[in-house]
């Protein structure tokens, strides 16, 4: 009798164990962003949140008050420059967060290692629907059949325009809109158009040691059908006829001086913010910035748009990155906090049309066809970016590859190496990186 009315009891205290596991559980996010807790300590409120740090902040905020659950988000702040070798050794040292951010470019480093929790099954269970995902985002998070990540945006290059230069040189279609190239030809035809009837620069590019100049190369490769990888053979084509046709054209326009080799990131904001510059070349992250200049009527651009990368070459494609939310395999699993850990994604998953706001593009299909989506300032000049987002294959190594580009492509028009042995000296260099992720 004694065991019969003791089992119920047991079976009750055992699901409110479970409960009151979850009541309660706090849950760590190691991201990047920046810091701004202090200017958003206590806003809950995403509609005054301003910028990614800002509106990832308030996010938390929001769902720490008001989430149901008991769950607390505790967030960690790396600044960018060494946060992934403060996660990497956060791994390392067996205590990871159970949440971070990830780029797309770097997640291949962490799954093939098999540091990070495999969240198909989990995401369906808590309703994220990964079909709802752009083809390129839900690509970037799935590898062999297996969905590694939560995809959180897609930032893409774009070309910012100053539309009243483009009317100064008579490069507008019918309906008074800038005219883009639609050919290599084409391109150095109308920056020399540009140059001549406006006495501007048609590009601003930071070109210093920055990656942009060869995010637009790598454009330029794709948009021929080619690739500087081979995914399978893990081999580099950097010597191939797209890649050499690709820095030709890009050394072309800074030799033509259709751009200024001496543009840093800043120098090359400025210039285009002051009317010397029809084009500049940068991300989705700068659109809000660049209307808000252009609002004021004090800078040299009033009449600001944003274009989709155009097609030189026959086919679309425009570089592109991800930021992603993956989970880390703890060295002892705690089943309430992974399930919390699931709960602020499906929310951070509800909110994408929010870190909209930042200019990124949401990965959700629904979202980014939405009239919200539609109605922030210039998004719909430029949704399509998202249907057209490529990048390199899912291969460990991406980082480095990208800075062996900067480092040798920029070279061409700093130091006026050669392009063709800059690209043998990349080529080489890059064979050596990815003889290390065929040896896993």
């Amino acid at each position: 009798m004694k065991m019969k009315t003791l089992l119920p009891a047991l079976l009750l205290a055992a699901m409110l164990g479970t409960t009151s596991a979850r009541a309660g559980t706090e849950i760590t996010l190691f991201r990047f962003f920046g810091g701004c807790s202090d200017a958003y300590a206590h806003v809950t409120d995403v509609s005054k949140a301003v910028g990614e740090c800002g509106i990832v902040q308030v996010l938390t905020n929001k769902f720490n008050a008001e989430n149901t659950d008991g769950i607390t988000v505790k967030t960690q702040s790396v600044e960018w420059g060494v946060y992934y070798d403060r996660l990497s050794a956060n791994v390392a040292g067996r205590t990871p967060p159970d949440i971070a951010v990830m780029h797309r470019s770097v997640l291949p480093n962490y799954q093939v290692r098999n540091l990070l929790l495999p969240l198909g099954k989990d995401f369906a269970a808590a309703g994220i629907d990964v079909a709802d995902f752009v083809p390129a985002a839900r690509e970037g998070v799935t590898a062999n059949g297996e969905v590694w990540a939560l995809p959180f945006d897609l930032h893409s290059l774009l070309w910012h325009v100053n539309a009243d230069l483009f009317i100064r040189a008579g490069l507008v279609d019918e309906q008074g809109q800038p005219k883009l190239p639609r050919s290599p030809a084409e391109l150095m035809q109308h920056a020399a158009t540009m140059k001549a009837k406006t006495g501007k620069s048609y590009f601003a590019i930071p070109s210093g040691a920055d990656p942009m100049p060869s995010w637009q190369y790598l454009t330029w490769v794709w948009q021929q059908g080619g690739n500087i990888v081979d995914a399978q053979k893990k081999e580099a084509l950097l010597e191939s006829k797209e890649s050499r046709e690709a820095l030709r054209l890009l050394d072309a326009l800074y030799a033509a001086g259709f751009a200024n080799p001496q543009h840093d990131y800043a120098s090359a904001q400025q210039a285009f913010l002051a009317g010397e510059a029809a084009v500049l070349v940068n991300g989705t992250w700068g659109v809000d910035t660049y209307a808000a200049q252009a609002a004021t009527g004090k800078s040299g651009l009033k009449n600001y748009v944003v274009r989709d990368m155009p097609s030189l070459y026959g086919r679309d494609a425009v570089w592109s990155d991800s930021h992603t939310w993956v989970m880390p395999k703890q060295p002892k699993p705690d089943a309430a906090k992974q399930k919390a850990a699931l709960t602020f994604l499906k929310f951070l998953n509800d909110n994408s049309l929010q870190w909209a706001r930042t200019g990124h593009l949401p990965v959700r299909v629904s979202v980014l066809q939405s009239a919200q989506m539609r109605a922030l300032p210039h998004r719909a000049e430029y949704t399509r970016t998202a249907t057209i987002a490529t990048a390199l294959p899912p291969i460990q190594y991406q980082r480095a590859l990208g800075d062996l580009l900067v480092n040798e492509l920029n070279s061409t028009w700093l130091v006026q190496k050669d392009p063709d042995k800059a690209l043998a000296d990349s080529q080489r260099a890059a064979a050596s990186i990815l003889r290390r992720s065929r040896r896993r």
